[in-house]
């Protein structure tokens, strides 16, 4: 399905946020508004969502409109990838979630792979910063950066988290059904051509 509403609701919601956190004149501040209405309507034409909840998660913030960040945890041992099985899917993801404010990116990798995994970890070094949009993840309405932060574990032991009900380490060629809104085979694939070559250079986009 041709997705470009969507592209179109989430830029639609962008202008309008940023035009009504520095526009002045009454007039204008209507007229982005009701912007923030008609992407508010195109996405509940298009989806299932009602227009209430889509106003509370998608069109209710302020300030300049800018994309959501994603911190993945990547994590190796005896050559094979720690992932975590989401309790809201069922599917299997690497240790992560939206970054924190107060925390640096590395900062949140380590809280999010002890909260979801158990394991006490040290951040290695940065591996990617993606896209979603160049990326085959499920259509969302916001737009987000991803980032891939190796780590080591230091300690810990593995332990299921509020929002986890299973942790493993697996192989590459043994990969259990993903999450496809936190991670693709793809990028996994990607994680562990690290692996195989530590001087690997940073991933962009």
């Amino acid at each position: 399905m041709d997705m470009k509403w969507l592209e179109w609701a989430k830029q639609i919601q962008a202008i309008a946020q940023t035009g009504l956190t520095y526009g002045k004149d009454v007039y204008d501040i209507e007229r982005y508004e009701e912007l923030r209405r008609i992407s508010v309507d195109i996405l509940a034409n298009y989806t299932s969502v009602n227009k209430e909840k889509i106003s509370l998660t998608f069109a209710s913030d302020s300030g300049y409109a800018t994309p959501k960040v994603d911190i993945r945890g990547v994590v190796f041992k005896e050559n094979k990838i720690l992932l975590v099985r989401e309790k809201i899917d069922g599917a299997w993801a690497l240790p992560g979630g939206w970054s924190d404010i107060g925390l640096s990116p590395s900062e949140v990798a380590v809280k999010e792979i002890k909260e979801e995994s158990g394991f006490d970890v040290a951040p290695v070094r940065l591996l990617a910063v993606l896209d979603k949009k160049f990326h085959d993840h499920p259509p969302e309405p916001y737009h987000i950066y991803k980032m891939f932060i190796q780590c080591e574990i230091t300690g810990g032991k593995a332990e299921t988290g509020v929002e986890t009900s299973a942790v493993q380490f697996f192989e590459r060629h043994d990969l259990p059904e993903l999450s496809l809104e936190r991670n693709t085979p793809e990028q996994v694939k990607t994680m562990f051509e690290f692996l195989d070559h530590p001087a690997k250079e940073v991933i962009l986009d």
